[in-house]
């Protein structure tokens, strides 16, 4: 008979974890259903948003295809493509901070505060200081992420020292932001006019973010690479160090991390730090790439619009990539409709109704997965219970011997 161990390196253990007489176990496949689950939530959130859009359309008496087949077409115009792709990296960066947030359960609503007053700060520094671009860059986006952290950070040490809710005070926040942006730039303490627009007057050249030409189709914000980098690393943290894993966990279930030694107070408040530093990237983009100062034509709203691609992408950094695609096509895309009778808000309603959307189909899909599960824990357990003896089967071998 074959020694078992006789082609194992010597002083290695057998493989008994296969059983006598089984084959070693296979590597755990693909899990095939797992993803689609992951999938089916988003596409179900579409599906349902665009025909409920055409249900809008047809009550108020229009074609309910047409707009879509307007807003298609525009994919193939170069300039078309580079605002969507612009657009893209802006909301992109705010999704990842909200997304931040969503991981330890928390609502970071106040995004959009965070990053108008980031951006806001950041013009008047980059007007007052002129560096080597090597450096001018850099400092610049140190003092957004600084900006954005700080503002943040107040409505995590009122959740973690007073209970606070960080939904309320993020809020609040934007409104105080909104005051504090006019007081900065829109006045004269740091405003510059520039002919009837008061702004912080234009950076310092050394401060632009390059771009990539395209021609006559515009130019791709640099800062976009910028946001992809941000992406990986934001993966990276979040599923290949131990500081994801416990903002995961105190995200999962408080008292769990509580007893592995995780501050859940702690990790709430570094949370808020990090989605508020991200959120003073999201204004950099439009401000290194394009406008160069801040002013009340500054884009607003950003951060709301973030809610929903975080949503809609499952605070995964790929989902979200898709999502933001998706949202900034619906915004550039629907231009074209008021040269063709229709209103560009069927834009805006569609994102809303996307909204909504994804809070029921994801819930749906939960469910579904729910019982999926336990439907297969149970046929395990009656295929597990059906192989074992009974206790009175070795009597009966006795008795018959």
């Amino acid at each position: 008979m074959t020694n078992p161990s006789a082609n194992q390196a010597p002083g290695a253990r057998p493989n008994t974890a296969a059983g006598p007489g089984k084959a070693a176990a296979p590597a755990k496949k693909w899990d095939k259903e797992r993803v689609l689950l992951a999938v089916a939530g988003p596409v179900i959130a579409l599906v349902v948003a665009l025909v409920l859009t055409g249900v809008v359309l047809i009550a108020s008496g229009k074609n309910p295809v047409e707009p879509f087949q307007l807003m298609s077409e525009q994919i193939g115009y170069s300039d078309q493509q580079v605002l969507i792709i612009n657009q893209a990296g802006v909301y992109y960066l705010a999704a990842l901070a909200v997304a931040v947030g969503f991981r330890m359960n928390l609502f970071n609503i106040g995004v959009d505060g965070q990053y108008r007053l980031a951006a806001a700060v950041t013009a008047i520094v980059g007007f007052h200081l002129a560096l080597p671009s090597v450096l001018q860059i850099p400092v610049l986006i140190v003092v957004a992420m600084l900006t954005g952290a700080i503002w943040a950070g107040i409505a995590g040490l009122l959740k973690v020292t007073r209970g606070v809710s960080e939904v309320v005070a993020t809020i609040m926040l934007n409104s105080i932001a909104t005051s504090l942006i006019v007081w900065l730039c829109l006045t004269d303490n740091f405003g510059v006019p520039v002919g009837n627009n008061q702004t912080t007057g234009v950076m310092d050249k050394a401060g632009w973010f390059p771009g990539i030409g395209m021609g006559a189709a515009g130019e791709i914000y640099g800062f976009v690479f910028v946001a992809v980098a941000a992406g990986v690393v934001y993966w990276l943290v979040l599923n290949r160090t131990r500081f994801g894993f416990d903002l995961r966990a105190s995200g999962a279930s408080e008292s769990a991390a509580a007893a592995s030694g995780v501050s859940a107070k702690r990790m709430a408040l570094t949370a808020m730090l990090i989605s508020g530093a991200v959120a003073g990237l999201a204004g950099l983009p439009i401000l290194l790439g394009d406008t160069h100062t801040y002013s009340q034509s500054f884009p607003s709203g950003l951060g709301f619009t973030g809610i929903t691609i975080a949503l809609l992408g499952r605070n995964n950094p790929a989902g979200i990539a898709v999502s933001a695609l998706l949202i900034a096509f619906l915004d550039k895309a629907s231009s074209v409709l008021d040269y063709n009778g229709y209103e560009k808000e069927i834009a805006t309603i569609m994102q809303g109704l996307i909204v909504i959307a994804v809070v029921v189909a994801y819930e749906q899909v939960r469910l579904w997965g729910l019982r999926r599960q336990q439907r297969r824990v149970g046929l395990e357990l009656a295929a597990a219970a059906a192989a074992v003896p009974s206790s009175d089967e070795p009597q009966k071998e006795a008795a018959a011997r």
